[in-house]
């Protein structure tokens, strides 16, 4: 990344009022520093904005040297996709309600946006998982995931059957809603409504995670992050199930497809501002050492 940064693309809910009003503030102040803004051509932002040059939504992540998403993890992890094989750092302002990954508070924020243009922030690579959907037809369907791939079904009240395999081993036959394969990072997400641990993201580990299994020895487990995960839905009737990538839907998958996920080689880079701890970010989103002083 060139220092000082000239170009940024913003991303974020615009019609959310919270939302619109913070990147009302970032887009001016960016102007004042002579630097470029970048947004998606279908960002609902008044074209008043003449300081904006739309582009193609697949082209953000190519144009700017930096990345801001305005919202909650939500955002964060469709600006990620857009960022994804770019190298372009991330900078998340938390206008949402949780806020695991974005940790910049909007009263922070512009002093986070010049820190982050002159290269002063916490640079944090996490990696990325890859997950490929193969189908009984020979189609396959590829994508990129920060927090976590989802197999779910589609029918309420309708129990999926599936298979698991890690590194070509079988591990098990599971019977329930689904399943979640996440990263380190996604382990305070999805997986950990299901019961599952968290990880350091630092750490080389995949969480497997069943959702709503049938039987209550069906739980959670940690596995390497080399290792590969496969899943192949049995046969039932009524089955219909879909797999997502951070929310976003990689297609349908019917029994007797295949979905893999591993670690991929990509990685995405998250600024954080100074003074970033994991531990009391846990502390605060989770409500932890009530009573006790701040160390």
């Amino acid at each position: 990344m060139a220092l000082p940064v000239r170009t940024c693309a913003l991303v974020g809910r615009f019609t959310d009022s919270r939302v619109a009003e913070s990147a009302h503030a970032v887009l001016a102040h960016l102007v004042t520093r002579q630097v470029t803004v970048f947004v998606s051509s279908a960002a609902a932002l008044p074209d008043s904005e003449t300081a904006l040059i739309r582009v193609p939504e697949e082209e953000l992540g190519r144009r700017a040297g930096l990345m801001i998403a305005v919202g909650g993890d939500g955002t964060l992890l469709y600006a990620a996709r857009l960022v994804a094989r770019h190298g372009v750092p991330l900078l998340g302002i938390n206008r949402g309600r949780l806020g695991f990954l974005t940790d910049v508070m909007p009263q922070d924020m512009l002093q986070c946006v010049d820190a982050a243009l002159e290269g002063r922030l916490e640079a944090d690579e996490r990696p990325l998982l890859a997950a490929c959907l193969r189908q009984s037809d020979g189609t396959v369907a590829q994508a990129l995931a920060l927090n976590d791939v989802v197999l779910q079904k589609l029918a309420t009240g309708r129990m999926l059957d599936f298979e698991t395999r890690v590194g070509g081993r079988y591990v098990n036959t599971h019977a329930g809603d689904g399943i979640v394969v996440a990263s380190a990072t996604g382990s305070t997400a999805y997986a950990l409504s299901c019961g599952g641990p968290i990880i350091e993201p630092h750490l080389e580990a995949l969480v497997i995670a069943p959702i709503c299994p049938h039987t209550l020895s069906d739980r959670p487990i940690v596995v390497s992050a080399r290792a590969r995960i496969e899943i192949e839905l049995l046969q039932r009737p009524d089955t219909r199930a879909q797999v997502t990538c951070d929310g976003a839907v990689l297609g349908e998958i019917a029994p007797g497809d295949r979905l893999e996920v591993k670690a991929s080689g990509e990685r995405i880079t998250l600024l954080h501002p100074d003074g970033y701890d994991y531990y009391r970010l846990l502390r605060s989103k989770l409500h932890w050492g009530r009573g006790s002083p701040e160390r």
